[in-house]
């Protein structure tokens, strides 16, 4: 047998035997095994070693995220284990674990797709899952969806595979050409039951179809990549998302490479009945601005609140570690309605900038990213990683993270529907149709993405569909729309499955019934949101322009109180009375063709199963 070494395990004992519980029993179990006493040894009974690897591995986890002194050493232990335990794994006769195709849609995000291939580089480099051979990582391979429709960014995301090949990484563009090709290769009866869920575009047109069509299309791909279908896992990915997370420290928010997603969706799959598995997100909310800007508001008037107590010229004080963190849905403007009761709280700005600074210093970096807030990004309520009761344990999931879900085989059934009407709430939509068909088949696990809206480039890099950036202002009146609606499908889909049977054909009578019922509530809840923001907007700008505070007086403020006034002017020309979204919603007569859409996609639904389902015999 080849000679292996267990230095790395070794010194993680010496390290923290004495500090962390548990660990002495490890210990124990390594010295009973009849192996040399010093490395590099052989090893005779690889089962048992590799098993004691996993014993460490939950008891580093919890000292890792308990102890903010000792986290980087504990990470580094972590992974370097994990990639000693790798080569014992290597030497098995087998490995039966499981082999990953990654799918990652794209349009027109060349820094996005980067920075989300760096970061599957990074965890395959730090934890080793699977291992190389002949300079590739076996068991992972990605696939960059093309939906692009400016030609220098399509060159540039084949550039980025190449790059990522060259590194060690299986990945492979799927161009619009080949996608259209795929789609043409089903038989035409087939095509014609799909459309909705795969694209009628024609060929000269065929790019942003809609992250929903690019992904069902990238399913196809999937297939064609496949070696062994029942050893095969597919993970669907968003390019604004990136395989790590987020802590707070002593002196800001710090970006780690600490989850091993596959070694864990690898064993959740082969020891339990698992058919759909979706994580979470930290970092930027996964919600529409449309539903933000209340909250946003109550933040934004808080920062300017606290600041007016201050000297433009007095060392910044906006440093300090908030008291507490955002919860669930703690960025959302109705959270009561997804069940979350969150209260009427507001969340600190923390200042981004190092070394010595004062607060007109802070105030100019503050006023440069608020109307980052229209392409999603939250400057006061993003979520942070939180280890709870560690990564792996399953709790019943009602909500697909589109860019955050692994099926394996059976579970590609289960698919992402209605992606032709556009609208938004697509995830949580199918989570609810999902739940109800496979149950406890359909789960959630602490293992989140970091969620970036925006890049270091600039907001004008960053390509966001429904949010056009106009020469004065920021417009949101496609995505508020595809919001309202999409808000409008969800509650209606949910309260459906609670009456009937979801493998059946939903009856038009109810389907009228319920939609007409949750139009109504939707219209009064957004009244009250919409009134709310305009006050608050109002309170805003009263509180910066009119109350005569030291920042008014500092010329080198100027153009912060630009950046600041546009953002004011922003949320009035999204939410205001004159806004086209605004109008939309109060439309009857848009409402009823919105909701003849709906109507005719659910109603459809089941068919459309059946006709997908006939693609994984």
């Amino acid at each position: 047998m080849t000679e292996l070494t267990i230095t790395n395990l070794q010194d993680c004992l010496a390290r923290f035997q004495s500090t962390i519980p548990g660990l002495d029993d490890v210990a124990s179990q390594l010295q009973s095994l009849p192996l040399a006493a010093e490395a590099p040894v052989i090893a005779s009974e690889l089962d048992t070693l590799i098993n004691i690897y996993e014993q460490c591995y939950p008891l580093l986890e919890k000292a890792m995220w308990s102890s903010e002194s000792e986290f980087d050493s504990l990470l580094d232990c972590y992974q370097a284990l994990f990639r000693e335990q790798e080569n014992f794994i290597q030497q098995r006769p087998e490995d039966d674990r499981h082999h990953f195709v990654l799918s990652i849609p794209v349009a027109d995000r060349p820094p996005h797709l980067q920075a989300c291939l760096e970061s599957i580089f990074q965890v395959c480099e730090k934890f080793g899952y699977g291992g190389k051979t002949s300079g590739y990582y076996d068991k992972i391979k990605v696939i960059v969806a093309e939906d692009s429709r400016e030609e220098q960014n399509i060159r540039r995301h084949i550039e980025l595979v190449d790059e990522y090949r060259q590194k060690g990484l299986q990945v492979f563009h799927f161009g619009q050409p080949e996608q259209y090709e795929i789609l043409q290769s089903l038989p035409l009866h087939e095509r014609e039951q799909l459309g909705n869920l795969l694209t009628t575009q024609p060929k000269e047109k065929f790019y942003l179809k809609g992250q929903a069509a690019n992904r069902n299309l990238s399913y196809l791909k999937c297939l064609q990549l496949t070696e062994d279908k029942h050893n095969t896992l597919y993970y669907m990915v968003d390019s604004d998302q990136s395989f790590c997370v987020n802590r707070q420290t002593g002196t800001g928010e710090e970006i780690v490479y600490a989850l091993n997603y596959f070694h864990t969706i690898d064993k959740i799959f082969r020891t339990t009945d698992t058919l759909v598995l979706t994580g979470k997100l930290v970092g930027d909310p996964p919600v529409s601005p449309a539903v933000m800007a209340a909250n946003f508001l109550d933040d934004v008037t808080a920062f300017f609140t606290r600041l007016a107590q201050m000297r433009g010229n007095e060392a910044c004080q906006f440093h300090e570690s908030p008291a507490q963190q955002p919860g669930d849905a703690a960025y959302h403007d109705m959270a009561k309605l997804f069940g979350f009761d969150n209260r009427d709280t507001t969340f600190p700005y923390r200042c981004r900038l190092e070394g010595d600074h004062d607060h007109a210093a802070c105030l100019n970096d503050f006023a440069k990213r608020l109307n980052a807030f229209f392409f999603g990004e939250h400057l006061t309520r993003k979520t942070l990683f939180s280890y709870n009761n560690g990564f792996a344990e399953r709790v019943p999931a009602r909500t697909i993270y589109p860019g955050n879900y692994i099926v394996n085989y059976e579970g590609l059934k289960y698919i992402i529907p209605f992606g032709h009407l556009r609208l938004r709430m697509s995830g949580p939509t199918a989570g609810r149709l999902i739940a109800a068909e496979i149950k406890q088949c359909f789960v959630s696990i602490n293992m989140p993405h970091l969620h970036r809206r925006t890049t270091e480039a600039g907001l004008s890099d960053d390509f966001r569909p429904g949010v056009e950036q106009e020469q004065e202002y920021i417009d949101l009146s496609n995505e508020f729309e595809r919001q309202f609606f999409g808000d409008l499908m969800l509650f209606t889909t949910e309260e459906l499955v609670k009456r009937t049977d979801v493998n059946k054909p939903f009856e038009k009578d109810l389907v009228v019934a319920v939609i007409d019922q949750k139009e109504a509530e939707m219209l009064e809840q957004y009244q009250q949101k919409h009134d709310a923001i305009l006050e608050k907007n109002r309170q805003l700008k009263e509180l910066v322009f009119n109350a005569g505070y030291w920042w008014t007086k500092v010329p080198e403020l100027t153009n912060a109180l630009k950046q600041v006034k546009s953002f004011i002017n922003n949320i009035n020309h999204n939410y205001g009375e004159q806004s086209q979204s605004w109008h939309q919603i109060q439309s009857v007569e848009h409402r009823i063709e919105r909701k003849k859409q709906i109507i005719e996609a659910l109603m459809n639904y089941r068919a459309e199963r059946n006709a997908w389902d006939r693609l994984f015999p």
